[in-house]
């Protein structure tokens, strides 16, 4: 590898990158010696001309996303070292060679070390996503490190970027094989099977960062009539079942959320008359349905893309939880999240205990949840924990 550039920061603005936050922002920056071009790897150094990192360019108010702090050029088998170590973790931590579950996070973002890349693996085919251009400029040996590293567990390579890509760097890029064939196919976690469909589904095909919270659903869900709301593949719903719930309702506003919700409910428990699916909008669900369920699973999408549209997706946070607290049974169990990554932990909590307060109900914390081990958060990239959870106990 070798910087195409030297981005030079304004004196003082080097502190963050000393401390390993691995984002250079667009107002730190002095000026830029070179021509670039977004996804070029540039240096970046302090105002005396020290080398403290390298990163890739790009459009926007994050300049500059770091992956390798230090003078020393990162050299050609840095992909390898560094996927070889994001699979140390899943093996270290049971993921990769599990025999309950074959489907995990390979790379997550900075939490890798890989800014701007997502990678996970299906039961042998790994789906990226790439969200930045200097990451998709390198993807081919990012094939390569993955073969490498994966070996014989390897069967192929899908790239879902086509959306996920800056659109202002226009570069077309297409969905698609960049290493052997696959079609959509069965995974399983934890014993529970789905069918996924990385090609058509969304995100890479499947909300893998639900995985133990689905695990922990389960235990409270014996005797309980269940709701779950944005329910997707239905992952929470048939966990339910698999904990001996009395019965379960799933809820998307996606007729082809329901189509799939109910293949992997039938999958699991073929003739259950437990499960019945719904479409339809979820607030409006949730406005009379008085006493009907005792535990309720809220995880819509992301309320908030950005910052600046906080304030907006803190009142929806609290408008759903409120209506949830209003219709939910006495003694009650719900299941809560946010996946915006511009919501800290904090202001989810105010959020829905503003909603508790608003519907009169006294509620207890029982556990307060986050993302998996195979999301891994950088300590120094506090934005890398995106998945917040509450499990509330309601009278």
């Amino acid at each position: 590898m070798q910087p195409q550039a030297r981005v030079i920061l304004k004196k003082g603005k080097e502190e963050s990158l000393e401390r390993f936050h691995p984002w250079v922002f667009s107002g730190a920056i002095d000026r830029i010696d070179g021509t670039l071009e977004e996804g070029d790897l540039v240096s970046v150094q302090k105002s005396d001309g020290k080398i403290i990192a390298f990163g890739h360019c790009a459009i926007g108010s994050i300049a500059v996303r770091v992956f390798s702090f230090g003078e020393e050029v990162p050299a050609d088998s840095f992909w390898k070292h560094r996927i070889e170590q994001a699979y140390e973790l899943r093996q270290k931590t049971g993921l990769a060679d599990a025999t309950d579950t074959n489907v995990f996070r390979l790379i997550h973002g900075e939490g890798d070390g890989m800014p701007g890349l997502i990678a996970d693996y299906y039961n042998g085919t790994v789906v990226l996503q790439f969200h930045t251009v200097g990451m998709w400029l390198v993807r081919e040996a990012i094939v390569q490190a993955l073969r490498d590293v994966l070996g014989k567990k390897l069967v192929a390579v899908y790239d879902k970027s086509a959306k996920t890509l800056p659109f202002k760097a226009d570069i077309q890029a297409k969905d698609g094989y960049l290493f052997g064939k696959s079609s959509a196919g069965e995974v399983i976690e934890y014993g529970n099977k789905f069918k996924v469909d990385w090609e058509e589904g969304q995100k890479t095909g499947f909300f893998i960062d639900q995985r133990d919270n689905r695990r922990l659903l389960s235990e409270y869900a014996k005797g309980k009539d269940v709701l779950n709301m944005f329910c997707y593949t239905g992952g929470f719903s048939f966990s339910a079942m698999r904990g001996g719930a009395n019965l379960v309702h799933s809820v998307d506003s996606s007729a082809k959320a329901i189509e799939l919700t109910n293949r992997n409910v039938e999958l699991n428990f073929p003739g259950d008359t437990r499960h019945e699916a719904f479409v339809a909008d979820c607030f409006d669900y949730l406005q009379d349905i008085k006493d009907k369920y005792d535990l309720i699973i809220l995880d819509p999408p992301a309320f908030a893309k950005h910052r600046g549209a906080l304030s907006q997706a803190l009142q929806g946070y609290k408008r759903l939880n409120a209506n949830a607290f209003r219709q939910i049974k006495p003694g009650g169990i719900l299941f809560t999240f946010s996946c915006s990554q511009v919501v800290t932990r904090n202001n989810f909590r105010e959020a829905v205990f503003s909603a508790a307060a608003i519907a009169g109900r006294e509620v207890r914390i029982l556990h307060q949840l986050s993302q998996p081990v195979d999301h891994p958060i950088n300590i120094y990239h506090p934005e890398g924990e995106y998945l917040k959870g509450l499990v509330l106990f309601v009278t």
